[in-house]
């Protein structure tokens, strides 16, 4: 393996799919831990895992007593690990074969033993199989592919961090979103958007204002690898005439989203600015076309690297 495999290794959809089904679930776990404890936000965005040294956190969550607690995905250890204010912890270890069900288990056993009562909703978001305290279907656990995973993750967030940098509006952290399992930012104009007919709630919150949305998916069922992508909403008419970059960048006409595989990306001479170029690429599409002020959302210093 060269140093661009190292830092950006191969992660074909095929490889490890039933692992990536078993760790999608795990997440929404601890997303709708998340989910009942944290405040609420703006556009859903209390619910989000975020990207941090070892894996994926659920971030600090506050409790009716006074305490914080919070939980790591460890990506690295390969654990989950519970932590509150008042320095107790504990943890449970990931492993191949571990069904969902069992991780549910531990997960909460886990958190009754650092005194958090909590009650989650069981079924699987927009997924399908048994509910998670039933669920022995998926249960593939491979260490290597969820490594592979969380390096190409948390390089990902790192060029989405960059990338942030660069715009002076109203932006979304860079988190993972649990339900869809995908990592993403966003922008917004600042002016609001009209409501969809019949959105949800949720629906209606995240789409409030004109956002273009930027992320990274390592693939499902309909989109067969893995690859970034970027949506304006509402969608501006023109959008996916725009040019992007690079050459093997494309739109997909009928979602109106401009997606760059990912495959592209890791083996190019600089992935990095390769990255890059497409989020700059898709931000200016979905800005031009909408008609936002660039130069007015625009960093007005450089970021020194």
């Amino acid at each position: 393996m060269d140093e661009t495999d190292a830092a950006w290794p191969p992660l074909p959809l095929e490889a490890w799919e039933p692992t990536k089904q078993t760790l999608h679930r795990y997440c929404q776990m601890l997303g709708k831990v998340r989910l009942a404890l944290a405040p609420y936000r703006n556009h859903w965005w209390h619910v989000t895992l975020r990207v941090g040294t070892r894996g994926l956190e659920t971030g600090p969550l506050p409790l009716p007593d006074g305490r914080r607690v919070e939980l790591t995905l460890d990506l690295v250890d390969h654990a989950v690990i519970g932590r509150d204010s008042t320095g107790a912890s504990g943890r449970f270890p990931l492993r191949h074969p571990f069904a969902c069900a069992d991780f549910h288990e531990q997960l909460f056993t886990l958190l009754r033993d650092l005194g958090v009562e909590v009650d989650i909703d069981t079924t699987p978001y927009d997924l399908e199989g048994p509910a998670f305290t039933d669920d022995r279907i998926h249960d593939s656990y491979d260490a290597g592919a969820v490594e592979r995973y969380w390096t190409v993750l948390r390089h990902s967030a790192d060029v989405l961090e960059t990338f942030a940098g660069r715009f002076n509006g109203k932006q979304s952290p860079v988190h993972l979103f649990w339900h869809s399992f995908d990592l993403a930012m966003a922008r917004f104009s600042g002016r609001r958007a009209p409501t969809k007919p019949g959105a949800s709630q949720v629906e209606a919150d995240a789409y409030s204002h004109e956002v273009i949305a930027f992320g990274f998916w390592p693939g499902d069922a309909n989109v067969r690898f893995p690859a970034y992508y970027s949506y304006t909403a509402p969608a501006p008419d023109g959008l996916t005439s725009q040019p992007l970059r690079p050459d093997a960048a494309a739109w997909d006409t009928t979602a109106g989203t401009a997606q760059l595989p990912y495959d592209i990306v890791r083996t190019a001479d600089d992935p990095r600015a390769t990255l890059l170029a497409f989020l700059e690429s898709a931000y200016r599409a979905g800005a031009t076309t909408a008609g936002w002020d660039l130069d007015d959302l625009a960093t007005r210093v450089a970021p020194p690297r």
